[in-house]
């Protein structure tokens, strides 16, 4: 499965240091994702406080082979795009 013309959903708020990070990675591979500010979108909170046993966890990162990534390192979101670009 390649990512390229699928959708990722990087469910985030704007302070969040870990969502700039995966942002970053997000660019540096040039793959675009449909971001989700989850303050300003409470069925999206929601959806991650669900995901995620009750926690705002950010950033959420759902793929398109339904896999969900929480907090990851750069390294490991790296690994995840390799992985689905493969």
């Amino acid at each position: 499965m390649t990512i390229a013309n699928s959708t990722i959903t990087i469910y985030a708020t704007p302070w969040c240091g870990d969502c700039k990070r995966a942002m970053r990675v997000f660019n540096q591979h040039q793959i675009d994702v449909y971001y989700v500010n989850i303050e300003e979108d409470d069925e999206a909170r929601r959806y991650v406080e669900q995901l995620n046993n009750g926690y705002q966890s950010v950033p959420t990162i759902v793929f398109p082979d339904g896999s969900i990534m929480v907090e990851p390192s750069p390294a490991a979101l790296t690994q995840k795009i390799a992985a689905l670009n493969s």
